[in-house]
Order: C-alpha cells, then structure tokens, then sequence
C-alpha cells in the first residue's frame, strides 16, 4: 500500500474523529470506526487490526491506568457528595469576596486540581458557587465557563511540578522521571499562562460591564444538596487536609522511602498510594456521613470507567495508526522538523491532543510513538528526559480542549451556555495561550541545553 494513500487515511481519519466527537458522538465506537478507515487505506487487514491492534491498545492503556483513574474518581466524588470540596472553596470564597470575582472562581479550581480531583469534579462543584459570585458581582454568568476552565483545565493540570494528574503522570512512564520533573521549566510556564489569561479575563470582565452587559439568571439552575447541606465550621478543613495529603505522598514519601531502603517505587504505584491515602484521610474527617461515603465510593467507582475508555479508545485508535506506512512519513516529518526535540515533541503532542480532544489520550498516542524516540535522541545530546517529560506535560494542555473536547461540552451543558456565547474565554485562556506557551518554550529551552 501506497505510504502517501495511507498517510491520507490517517488524516481523513483525524478529521472524522474530530468531527464526530464535536457532533457529540461516543468515542467508544467513534474510535474503532475511525482507525478501520485508517487501517484499510493503510493496507491492514482490517479484522486482524481491529481484534489485535485497537484491541490490544485500548486493553494495555486500561491495565497500566485504571488504578489511577479508579482511584481518582472515587477520591473525587467522596470530595464532591461529602461537601468538602465545596466547604473549602467557600472558605476560599469568603476570604477573597466578590470584589474579586474571577479570582474567586479561579483560585478553588486551581487548589482542587492540583490536589488531584478531576476537573469535571471540579466543574460540578464550583459552577454553583461561581453562579452566586457572578451574580452578586453582577457579571454575565456566559463568562463564567471561561474562569472555571481557566483555572482547571491547564496550569495546576500541566505546569506546575508535582501535580497528581494524569497528564503529569504518564510521562513518567515513558522518561523514566518523577512528578517534580524539570520544576523551574514548569513554573515559567505556569506564569506564561497564568497572567496573560488572569489579564484577559478581567478585561472581559471590564469590557461586559462597560457594554452594559450583567447577570441573568439560568433559569435551569437549581442549587444542589450538598450547597445548603448545614456542615461543622471546621469543615473545610476536611477539603484542604486530603489535598496535601495527596500531593505530599506522591512525591515526598517515594523519596522518603527510597533514601531509607524501604521501597522504591515508580510514579505509577506512587499515584495509587497517594490516591488511597486521600480517601482514607478524607472518609476519616467525614466520618459523621457514613451513609453518604459509600454511595460516593459507587458513583466513583462507575465514573471511572466512562472516564478511562474515552481515553483508552483514543489510544487505541493510535495503536492502529502507529502501524500503517503513512505513520513512517509523519514520524520522520515530526522528528526532523528543524529545532530540537522538545519543539518537536510540543507540536506532535497538540495536534494529537486536538486530534482525539484528550490531553492524556494525545499524548498517551504521541508518546508511545515518537516518545523511544525522543529519549534516544535527548541521551545522544546530554538532554535531561525532564524536559521531555514537562514539555509533552504542557503541551496536552493545549489544543485538547479545542470545541469537541469532552470537558468543554461537560462545562458548557452544566453551565447552560453555548459554544457561541462562551467558548471564545475558554479557547483564549485554556488553549490559545497554553499553545504559543508550550511552543514557545520548546523552542526557546531547546535553544540553551
């Protein structure tokens, strides 16, 4: 088969992947449709690489990663039903005020994620409060989705070291690093995209009020349970003390035990430890809700697996790829393309990224493909595999969350908005300007090391 005829199967399948997953379409049968147009312009036999390649990919993505997504999931959702996570960000909320509106949707959507609760947890739990913020702000509530996406969908997600996200996790199975991997590197990049993005939502902010545009009332929210559910003063402390906890196990106690001859454990088992340690410290300071801690644990558990084969079947779907002849011409494309590795390996894990709509499955495909690679190369030019790890981090921020990302349609359904009224504040600060980052700072540090 023809390396150029299956290199356009490969693109007619990107382009028919985007657009069913952006007309709303599950990706668990949207995936394997598209990589058998993939295999059979790449000259596969198509049965064969539906059982053994999609197949195979999809089932070693879910046996390397349930644990950590099970896990978070189940740590999320008790945060979520016990009101913990919403406690904390009211505590937040009250110190900040409404004076400061944005920050005050931003800064809880930034501390939970980088605690480890998954950011369509964080969706569900902070939109009522932000509702209220805007409102006694008098701010358009179509503005709203823009904050909440800004502060949980990139920096805490993908920049700052240390963060028990997925995104940050799975890097460090292909590098052979930990979470802290390249910590100046990922502090420039949080503040590349924290302030232009802070800046442009205030101006948002500002230009509304100036166009005498104010709050109207969703006439589908309503406030859930857990909003008004009457809870101790010491409460948001159950919100704050598991979020250290997790962050804290996953990458001060390897190291702790690592230095005393204990244990020596990679990221992948630190994750499902730091995780547990989060649930149990959470189920312990929210003990006099025994009757809502299991339900949790339930919804979790079945949250998980919608969670992981969106992801799974995406990568699948690269498992297919990777193998037709056209995948040699991009390859070569992507590891030739002039400047270093690191610009190279920022573009290749956008447009993968973009491609399936999912941060960890776009680079879950790049890395897989491209990631041996890469580290070979980075070996031969005395390249710490750090800045591998945190360039491919950043860049799954991205062009993930172009219109049919899953996320994005989460926030805009549960915010009552459309694509049209706010989208432009979520492509602005959550992939707009991670992109010019993430390419930026490729190119840049490729330049000195």
């Amino acid at each position: 088969m023809s390396p150029i005829l299956s290199l356009v199967g490969i693109v007619l399948g990107l382009a028919l992947l985007i657009f069913l997953a952006y007309r709303g379409h599950s990706i668990i049968w949207v995936a394997p449709v598209c990589a058998a147009l993939v295999a059979v312009l790449g000259g596969l036999n198509l049965l064969e690489s539906y059982l053994k390649d999609y197949i195979g990919g999809t089932a070693a993505y879910i046996v390397s990663w349930f644990p950590a997504f099970f896990l978070g999931a189940v740590y999320g959702k008790i945060m979520d039903l016990t009101g913990a996570a919403r406690s904390l960000a009211n505590k937040l909320i009250s110190l900040i005020g409404s004076k400061f509106a944005i920050l005050a949707v931003v800064l809880p959507c930034l501390l939970m994620t980088y605690g480890g609760i998954s950011l369509f947890v964080v969706v569900f739990v902070v939109y009522p409060m932000g509702y209220a913020i805007y409102r006694e702000a008098n701010l358009p509530r179509t503005l709203l989705p823009g904050a909440i996406a800004f502060g949980a969908f990139g920096i805490t997600m993908t920049s700052i070291p240390g963060t028990p996200q997925i995104q940050n996790i799975i890097p460090t199975s292909y590098y052979g690093t930990t979470p802290t991997a390249a910590p100046v590197m990922g502090l420039v990049a949080a503040v590349l995209i924290a302030v232009p993005g802070y800046l442009y939502l205030e101006w948002r902010a500002s230009k509304a009020r100036k166009n005498g545009q104010f709050f109207v009332e969703d006439p589908k929210h309503k406030e859930s349970p857990s909003a008004t559910r009457e809870q101790p003063k010491w409460h948001w402390l159950s919100g704050l003390v598991p979020l250290l906890v997790v962050v804290l196990m996953l990458n001060v106690l390897p190291d702790v035990l690592r230095k005393y001859g204990l244990a020596d454990w990679d990221s992948g088992k630190a994750i499902v430890v730091a995780l547990l340690g989060g649930i149990i410290v959470a189920c312990l300071m929210n003990v006099h809700q025994l009757k809502t801690l299991l339900p949790a644990v339930n919804e979790g558990a079945n949250g998980s697996l919608g969670a992981i084969m969106n992801t799974a079947c995406a990568v699948g779907f690269g498992s297919v790829v990777k193998l037709v002849p056209g995948f040699v011409l991009l390859k070569n494309a992507m590891l030739n393309m002039p400047g270093s590795i690191l610009f190279s390996e920022s573009v290749a894990v956008n447009v993968l990224a973009g491609a399936t709509g999912s941060a960890s499955g776009g680079m879950s495909i790049a890395l897989e493909a491209l990631g041996p690679q890469y580290l070979e190369k980075a070996a031969e030019i005395g390249m710490n595999p750090e800045y591998l790890h945190r360039i491919a981090s950043i860049a799954s921020g991205g062009l993930d969350t172009l219109p049919h990302n899953g996320a994005v349609l989460t926030l805009l359904a549960v915010s009552n908005c459309k694509h049209k009224e706010s989208y432009l504040d979520i492509c602005v600060t959550s992939c707009i300007i991670p992109v010019a980052v993430s390419l930026i700072l490729a190119f840049v540090w490729g330049l000195f090391i």
